[in-house]
């Protein structure tokens, strides 16, 4: 099977600051690889460009097998590939619906159709998204994702700020959706046993570096290992490329 998302010796950073490097990963459809570390290790910057929204420096990132551009949102956008930001980054003066109107596909789903997915959203249908609550506004922020029927979905910091009921439900959210859809998707979290519970695959980034990866429920139940990987306490060797499709 080809895998969704496929990279290779990636390196990147933000300005003159190289953030990660020769990172090797890959996610298979249906997929979630949780991906994991401490604060500044890496990871937003690599969803980033992931995303197309910064350049890499060096190395290549393919979807289905074809090779994507470097620093083009546009293009990985076509692909398949959408990004949850941390920051939500929603259009606070647009309603529910016209948020995720502004987000679909021509072709895609209308926007109603995410009330399967989220029917706490439809009592609050035509209310600025600025004046929602802090689930209410994540719920809309992967609606606004999912209307645009991601092959590949990063998702950062889902659970910022939340109570963890909300984070449970979204959480099966998106396990539903890459069970249902098939849909790819690398998970950067810091909620580590909650994650590694949904994921079917972990990786560990530090200090730039993927310094552990294997099957969630393996390192769900050894978490000391993902703490040694977390503090540095020595490179673990990196589990068979298939333990991480």
């Amino acid at each position: 099977m080809t895998s969704a998302l496929t990279c290779e010796a990636l390196t990147g950073g933000r300005g003159s600051s190289e953030v990660f490097r020769g990172l090797d990963l890959s996610v298979a459809p249906g997929k979630v690889l949780a991906l994991l570390g401490p604060n500044g290790a890496g990871k937003t910057t690599l969803l980033l460009t992931l995303a197309g929204l910064l350049p890499s420096r060096s190395g290549k990132i393919s979807v289905g097998g074809t090779r994507l551009p470097s620093g083009k949102p546009g293009a990985a956008n076509r692909a398949g590939v959408v990004l949850v930001p941390d920051n939500r980054a929603l259009f606070t003066q647009l309603s529910v619906e016209d948020n995720l109107r502004a987000a679909a596909r021509r072709q895609g789903p209308k926007p109603r159709a995410m009330l399967e997915l989220f029917p706490d959203l439809e009592k609050r249908w035509t209310v600025p998204s600025g004046a929602l609550s802090g689930g209410e506004q994540q719920m809309l922020v992967l609606a606004r994702a999912l209307i645009q029927q991601p092959k590949v979905l990063l998702v950062d910091e889902l659970s910022m700020g939340l109570a963890p009921l909300i984070v449970q439900a979204l959480f099966r959210t998106v396990r539903q959706v890459a069970d249902d859809q098939g849909c790819a998707v690398v998970l950067v979290e810091q909620h580590v046993n909650l994650a590694l519970r949904m994921a079917d695959d972990a990786a560990v980034l530090s200090r730039g570096a993927l310094v552990l990866q294997a099957p969630a429920a393996e390192l769900a139940a050894e978490p000391e290992r993902v703490e040694a990987a977390y503090f540095g306490a020595g490179r673990e060797e990196k589990a068979p490329a298939s333990a991480a499709a």
